[in-house]
């Protein structure tokens, strides 16, 4: 097996070091996202099969000689090497530890208790590494009584109420289509990091940071969970709908369905105006926003047999005429194929181990002053164990402030 060498990272996270001790998504996912702004992170996986993530379809690249590589493991460990350990085995889980005692981060998404029972819970860690920044992402955090729970996104998202305003009302219940649940909690996770970095910088002591999905869901839930505590009644399902707008949500056109925005009473009055129903705007039951909300079924009567009458393309550019926003509904092929998209740069060509090459889509957000360098493929499952220990641990690179 050929090691993995990345070139050199570059970036603002350059000369962070990262051990992943993650599988799937969440944890991976928080991993990718200091990867992407050059920290130098090792993903930590058992030899037989590495993570799951690695079996997932599609597989690309697969011919008689060579296996196909997992585009969705691909999409969250680009950037990163691999070190193959069994942390059942005590020679291998002593290797860990020397690499943590060198390490500025540890991400784990174990269930609680699981690296604790291995000797590689944040105490037994911090004890070689007063430094160490210990992020545990799970389900329900890793106290309380769900902590030993298990969670997958589909559950955590019915927990935490994600479900209940999702889908149309009186229809079946339906998840967020992306795994919100996870990706959010590995969003919680690096900006928390972040911050504990920086205290650690300044008084020298490490942190355990208990990151769960649950909470994270809750956290984004924030108009959702105010409303509650404003008015003491849950909020519904509205499929694409707003409590606190209209007309704010999917109409059908003659050909398709688009959707429209008007947040205000100006670009509700340019929305009555393309309709050919101006009277409107004056209409009590519409005058204001508040108005329009408490009466949006009425709204949506009116105008959904207008909407009908023209294709969608034509209403897109009525909308763009009157700065109104409004969107088409495209699936992942439109929009990855968008122009803007494109203008964006944020699909980017990436090589798998088994030679062959994909897209991505790349850290998506500019910063000034740091442009990503191209893309390093996912490694191949063990590809750097020893680099990695030769270069973190040779005599003259173990960093004394630890």
């Amino acid at each position: 097996m050929l090691p993995h060498t990345p070139s050199m990272p570059t970036g603002p996270l350059a000369g962070i070091r990262l051990i992943e001790l993650g599988q799937i998504a969440a944890g991976p996912f928080a991993g990718s996202l200091f990867a992407d702004l050059g920290a130098d992170v090792v993903k930590i996986e058992r030899p037989d099969g590495g993570d799951g993530m690695r079996q997932w379809p599609p597989l690309t690249g697969a011919s008689d000689n060579t296996p196909g590589f997992s585009e969705n493991f691909a999409s969250v460990n680009r950037n990163k090497r691999s070190v193959a350990l069994d942390l059942k085995n005590a020679d291998d889980v002593a290797q860990l530890k020397q690499l943590v005692a060198v390490a500025d981060i540890v991400i784990e998404n174990y269930r609680p208790g699981v690296l604790p029972n291995l000797g590689l819970g944040y105490d037994d860690l911090r004890a070689v590494n007063k430094k160490l920044i210990y992020c545990s992402i799970s389900g329900y955090g890793q106290t309380g009584p769900y902590a030993t729970k298990g969670a997958f996104d589909v559950t955590v998202q019915g927990i935490a109420g994600i479900m209940s305003v999702t889908g149309e009302a009186g229809a079946a219940p339906v998840k967020c289509g992306v795994p919100i649940g996870d990706f959010c909690a590995g969003l919680y996770a690096a900006y928390s990091i972040l911050a504990a970095l920086r205290q650690a910088d300044a008084t020298g002591e490490g942190s355990h940071i208990d990151c769960s999905m649950l909470g994270s869901l809750l956290g984004v839930s924030a108009l959702q969970t105010s409303e509650y505590f404003g008015n003491d009644t849950a909020p519904v399902k509205m499929g694409s709908a707003h409590p606190r707008n209209a007309p704010y949500q999917a109409f059908e056109a003659a050909d398709t369905y688009f959707v429209i925005a008007a947040g205000n009473d100006k670009l509700w009055q340019e929305v009555a105006s393309a309709v050919g129903m101006a009277e409107l705007a004056d209409d009590p039951r519409f005058i204001t926003q508040a108005k329009r909300a408490q009466n949006q079924q009425d709204l949506v009567a009116l105008l959904a047999p207008r909407f009908k009458l023209r294709p969608a393309a034509e209403w897109l550019a009525e909308m763009d005429r009157r700065q109104v926003p409004c969107a088409p509904i495209n699936d992942f092929a439109d929009i990855l194929h968008d122009p803007h998209v494109a203008h964006m740069g944020l699909v980017k060509p990436v090589s798998l181990p088994n030679g062959a090459v994909t897209k991505t889509v790349g850290f998506p957000v500019s910063i000034s002053g740091f442009q990503q360098a191209d893309i390093q493929p996912p490694p191949a499952l063990g590809a750097d164990n020893q680099a990695v220990c030769d270069e973190w641990l040779r005599t003259d690179q173990i960093r004394t402030d630890k």
